[in-house]
């Protein structure tokens, strides 16, 4: 997600600096080939600092001096927070309150909140409306991220700064993590290997096309309001096994399916209520998710070649 909104920004004629930890969350590897990839769309500024350690921020807030803010840096992942919820609340809580405390010092007149459809827990009305309480979160990643939109609220409410907070639904495109379904499936399809599907698969989620993100987050950062949530997503949940179709349309493999039990976090649906991010935002998807997925399998099949 990051690397497309660099991208996007960078076309656009902006000034932008990159701040990451590079972690093992993941393939560090992977992480530092979207940095390259990032260079092509123009010269950026970049950090390796972790957002818990506020003295290398502040040294960042320093040297590049921001106008506006565009928090995505968080530990990610709903399964994983249940396992480590120390590490989840010190980054995603402790390193969101650095960040806005730094951005209170250096006068920032914007943050942009990446938050998460996750905040709305288990819902018992869909689709999902960013007035709906969010008080009953059912992961650590979840209240986390309900706890990010608390902080930047009353940041925004005691020190006049400009705050949104993007509710993000599925994100998925080209460089997407390892370990989210899409690019996990994929690679289990190509491999012959079985997919773990956790349910009876009619669980479904609200697909966000990479590039529609980028785009909202563009928007967001040349509004004005005081303190707004909006929904970001494609208004059109995918139950999981359409998924499975759908990625074997586009490898032209069949997948092996191995059904499990529910996972403890996950929610049966994620939809997005479009109404006020297409009103006040001026958002609008674009990437349908069938012409996503083919989006995600030309570049996945690219990446294949060059690992080859």
């Amino acid at each position: 997600m990051g690397s497309h909104l660099c991208e996007h920004l960078l076309r656009g004629g902006k000034r932008v600096a990159v701040v990451d930890n590079l972690d093992d969350f993941y393939d560090p590897g992977l992480k530092c080939a979207n940095l390259e990839e990032i260079k092509l769309s123009g010269k950026y500024d970049s950090f390796i600092v972790d957002i818990r350690d506020r003295g290398l921020l502040q040294e960042v807030f320093e040297k590049f001096r921001p106008q506006a803010m565009v928090h995505l840096a968080a530990r990610a992942g709903v399964r994983p927070s249940l396992l480590h919820p120390e590490l989840y609340v010190s980054t995603n809580v402790s390193g969101t309150l650095n960040l806005l405390e730094l951005c209170r010092d250096y006068g920032v007149d914007k943050f942009i909140f990446g938050s998460s459809s996750s905040v709305y827990g288990q819902a018992n009305r869909v689709p999902f409306s960013e007035g709906d309480s969010i008080a009953r979160p059912i992961s650590v990643y979840a209240a986390t991220k309900s706890a990010g939109e608390g902080l930047a609220f009353t940041y925004a409410h005691l020190y006049n700064l400009s705050v949104i907070c993007i509710r993000i639904f599925t994100a998925f495109g080209p460089r997407q993590r390892p370990d989210l379904a899409i690019c996990k499936f994929a690679h289990l399809i190509e491999q012959g290997e079985e997919i773990p599907i956790f349910g009876d698969g009619s669980m479904s989620r609200d697909y966000t096309y990479v590039s529609d993100l980028a785009r909202a987050f563009d928007q967001a950062l040349k509004c004005n309001y005081r303190f707004e949530v909006f929904n970001v997503g494609n208004s059109r949940p995918v139950r999981l096994n359409y998924v499975v179709q759908v990625l074997e349309e586009a490898l032209g493999k069949k997948a092996r399916m191995k059904y499990l039990p529910p996972q403890p976090g996950d929610v049966a649906v994620t939809y997005a209520n479009l109404d006020r991010s297409r009103r006040l935002l001026g958002y609008e998807p674009s990437v349908a998710f069938e012409e996503g997925i083919r989006l995600f399998v030309k570049w996945f099949r690219k990446e294949q070649k060059v690992s080859a």
